[in-house]
Parts: structure tokens; C-alpha cells; sequence
């Protein structure tokens, strides 16, 4: 389409329609871990921002977006052509957009005054497109301090939030140090999410330039162990505790200790790092090769271990979940600009799995030590006392089989490992690490903080680096 086809005027949104990103073909995409959408033209992304209505009150930035992205702000300046300038708005309130073009939901187009009976902006595309524009071009250059204020910061886990206090806090003249356990920099970037939906070179290249700043990386590093606590607090004026929520909810049942019952996260991380090219030991390898797949959870996780067990060969894949199946439009629970409940496919539940709702796993069975599959049940949910319980329906059970079974549950709080312990950190009633009241401060040890996942749970990336850039302006008003 031609610019002068969608010049900007207050009809755009009525008369050009949402297009989103478009999917590489099914049986071309499974086949390799490559990104899974075509190539689109600079034209179309003009014309969807061009759909941005210069709503009075854009409820996408104000109340959507975690990050308070200037949103209008960046989609006028794309439409405009004036690719630069709608960069630096993004980068204003985003340290790492190509992560949440890729891996956001897209809170904000859930709130987009469009989506109010009408088709919202592609927000997320948008996003993408721009941040892509700027490596592109080589507009993304290193950005070191002027001077060094002479502090230094330990940053524990190289996740999302690492990664946003690392670089905030070098730019603001703090030496910056940051320990990871794994071989790679990134956490559960990096390990927890598939290249199909993320390649790593993503991470890579952000990595390159956060070196060329000032930040130190130092991986194979298992704080609390290969370098103690003690050391640390003599080392370091702050110690930043972003160790992720990594505890996986587990499913203690019946023959759970067969072989081949497998937590997600255990299976994508192995995943990636063949992608990546490690050797992983035969004895080691968790295969869905030939296999019948069973994954229990319906999150975004579940999908992703859908989406890996699809490129692997798997014979059959079955996704089940406890909760009822969610309706096919906006619940009247999440009213507009809430995020909408309702039924949701991704790019790994087209490629081929069946999805059951209501089930119940009641226990695994298998043969000699190999798991061969579940009993479950079908359930109801009724509410009582304010709260939603299930319950079993009778004549409803069943087995089925699996060679496979991934267990996509979600996760708990972070592992309370040797170093939190040793460090002496309070823990909520939830588990996850406790910081003064408002959440963005400081443990209950003098110099250390924590955030991201460690402190509000498990949730979703935007929400980790938001809790990270607010916290890096403590730290550095602390450390003044």
C-alpha cells in the first residue's frame, strides 16, 4: 500500500483494518527454530499506525502498559516516517523493547480505546518494527557513563530484571558487576523460551553492547556458593537480588517418580541448548521424538513445550488444564481496558495438539519405570464463599497414554537456595523475597535489594523490567 493511500486523518481505524504479523507456513516453520513470522514492509506497518486515533485519554500507556510506553507518541512518529524519533520515544520508558515486541501480550492493545467494540492497534508489531529499524541502521550504539561515581553493584541473575538494573544503573556511573549461574547470559530469556519465539541472537547483540558500556558478565558463577556471601558484601557498595521465580509448582502424585515425568522448564532448557548447539549426553536427553506427549498446563509455558515437542516429532501432543475452557470473547468480569479472559491460541497450539479444560490429573501410571501415562478426571468449579472450588463428576475418569509428560504448572516462588539463605532475606507468606512496604526497596538486610519475579511472583517480562527500572532509581538515590 502506498503512503499517500493511508494519510493520517480521525477515520484511519474505520478504514484500514487490524493486520497483524502474519505466521510462516505450518509445515515449513515446525521443521526448523527459526522465528516463526514472513517479513513485512515498512508500508504496512505505516498504515497500522496509522490507525492510532489520537484518542484524548490513550488508556495503551496510561493504563495497559507496564513500562507506560509513550504509545501515540511512537506510532505518529512511524506513520510519519520519522523512524529515529520514534526510537528514542521507545526507548525513553524501554530498555529492551525487542524482548516485549516478541513476548509481551500486549497489554496495551487490550486497553486501546479501539478495542472498545473495534479492532485495536497492532501495538506489539509496532514496537517490534521499530526497535528492528534501529539495529537495522546502527541507530543502538553503546551509551557509557561520562564519569563513574566509584560504586559498585552485584547484580545476582541475568534475567529480565538483571539485565534493566545492570544497565541502568552503569549508565548512571555505578560499576556493575553481574553473576549468573548458567553458561549464557540471559536467565529465563535465554533458557525458558524457545527460539521459534525468541532467538537468541536478540539477547546477543543487547549483551555486545551492555559489555561495550562498562557491565561485567560473569557466568558459571553460582553466588552462595562460588563466591560467598560474605565476599560479596565486603566486595560491593549494593548487592541487587534478581534471581527470577524458579521453583516450579510440582504434582506429587501416584507414580511420580517414573521416568519421564519432566518439569517444563527442565525440557526447554535442555531444547535450547541443543538449538544452541550443545552436546546434551544421550543418557541425559528428553526427547518427544516418536512420543506421545502429555503436557499438564494451560499457560503460555505448556505452549511452548507444545511448540518444541511439534520440531522434535511427536506423535501426538495433549495440553490439559484444571481451569474451565475460557470463553471465545471478553468475559464480563474483564471489562474494557482490563486484560480480556478469553480463549486464546498461539502460533504452537495451531501446529497441532489437542487441548481438554476441566481435567483433573489423579495419578500416573507406567510400566516397569517408564511413565505410560495419567488417570484423571473431568471436574466442575462452583463458587462458594467468594471463592471458586472444583469438584470431580462422577463417571468421568480415564487414562491417557504418554511416553512424555511435561508438567507446565507454573512456578512457586525462587528457589530458596544457599545463597538467599545465607544471606538472610525475609520471605513473604508466599515465599518470594520481602522488601519494605512498597515493594521497591530494600530486603531485610542493610545494602541489598531484590527485584522482579523474586519479589512479585511469577509474572510476565514487561512486569519484570518495569519493577526493575523503578528500583534502579532507588538504588541510585540510595547510593547518593
Amino acid at each position: 500500500m502506498a503512503e499517500e493511500n493511508f494519510k493520517k486523518n480521525s477515520y484511519n481505524f474505520m478504514n484500514i483494518t487490524r493486520k497483524d504479523f502474519k505466521y510462516r507456513d505450518i509445515q515449513e516453520r515446525i521443521r526448523d527454530y527459526k522465528n516463526i513470522y514472513l517479513d513485512y514492509t515498512e508500508d504496512f506497518i505505516k498504515s497500522q499506525a496509522s490507525r492510532c486515533q489520537d484518542c484524548g485519554i490513550p488508556f495503551c500507556h496510561g493504563f495497559g502498559c507496564p513500562l507506560s510506553n509513550l504509545i501515540p507518541d511512537f506510532n505518529d512518529a512511524v506513520y510519519k516516517g520519522q523512524w529515529k524519533d520514534a526510537l528514542n520515544i521507545l526507548h525513553s520508558t524501554s530498555n529492551f523493547p525487542e524482548i516485549t515486541g516478541i513476548v509481551c501480550p500486549a497489554l496495551c492493545e487490550e486497553a486501546c480505546t479501539l478495542n472498545f467494540g473495534m479492532e485495536p492497534v497492532t501495538i506489539k508489531n509496532i514496537e517490534l518494527a521499530i526497535i528492528e529499524k534501529g539495529f537495522e541502521n546502527g541507530w543502538i550504539l553503546p551509551e557509557p557513563p561520562k564519569k563513574r561515581t566509584g560504586k559498585k553493584i552485584a547484580v545476582i541473575g541475568s534475567g529480565p530484571a538483571g539485565l534493566v538494573i545492570a544497565q541502568n544503573l552503569n549508565r548512571q556511573g555505578h560499576t556493575v558487576v553481574v553473576f549468573e549461574k548458567d553458561d549464557r547470559i540471559g536467565g529465563f530469556l535465554r533458557y525458558g523460551i524457545p527460539d521459534f519465539k525468541m532467538e537468541k541472537y536478540i539477547i546477543d547483540r543487547r549483551i555486545e553492547q551492555m559489555k561495550m558500556e562498562g557491565i561485567e558478565f560473569n557466568t558459571d558463577v553460582n553466588a552462595g556458593d562460588d563466591i560467598s556471601v560474605n565476599l560479596l558484601k565486603k566486595s560491593y557498595d549494593v548487592i541487587v537480588l534478581t534471581v527470577g521465580s524458579r521453583e516450579p509448582r510440582d504434582l506429587l502424585l501416584e507414580g511420580r517418580g517414573f521416568n519421564g515425568i519432566h518439569f517444563a522448564v527442565e525440557y526447554l532448557k535442555q531444547s535450547n541448548k541443543s538449538v544452541a548447539k550443545d552436546e546434551i549426553p544421550h543418557s541425559e536427553l528428553i526427547t518427544a521424538k516418536n512420543k506421545k506427549v502429555i503436557v499438564i498446563g494451560g499457560g503460555d509455558t505448556g505452549a511452548d513445550c507444545i511448540g518444541t515437542a511439534r520440531r522434535q516429532g511427536a506423535k501426538e501432543i495433549y495440553q490439559l488444564e484444571i481451569l474451565p475452557k475460557p470463553p471465545e470473547s471478553r468475559s464480563s468480569d474483564t471489562p474494557w481496558p482490563m486484560y480480556a479472559k478469553k480463549l486464546r491460541n498461539s502460533s504452537s497450539h495451531l501446529e497441532g495438539c489437542e487441548r481438554r479444560w476441566n481435567i483433573l490429573t489423579k495419578k500416573f501410571f507406567g510400566e516397569n519405570i517408564n511413565a505410560k501415562g495419567i488417570l484423571g478426571v473431568s471436574v466442575e468449579w462452583f463458587e462458594k464463599d467468594n471463592k471458586m472450588d472444583f469438584k470431580e463428576i462422577p463417571g468421568t475418569e480415564f487414562s491417557l497414554n504418554a511416553d512424555l509428560i511435561l508438567l507446565a504448572m507454573g512456578f512457586v516462588h525462587p528457589e530458596h537456595s544457599k545463597l538467599l539463605l545465607d544471606m538472610g532475606v525475609e520471605f513473604d507468606i508466599k515465599g518470594n523475597i520481602k522488601t519494605d512496604s512498597f515493594g521497591y526497596g530494600m530486603t531485610s538486610v542493610e545494602r541489598v535489594f531484590a527485584a522482579g519475579d523474586a519479589v512479585r511472583g511469577a509474572s510476565l517480562v514487561v512486569w519484570a523490567f518495569a519493577h526493575a527500572r523503578d528500583l534502579s532509581n532507588v538504588i541510585n538515590d540510595y547510593l547518593k
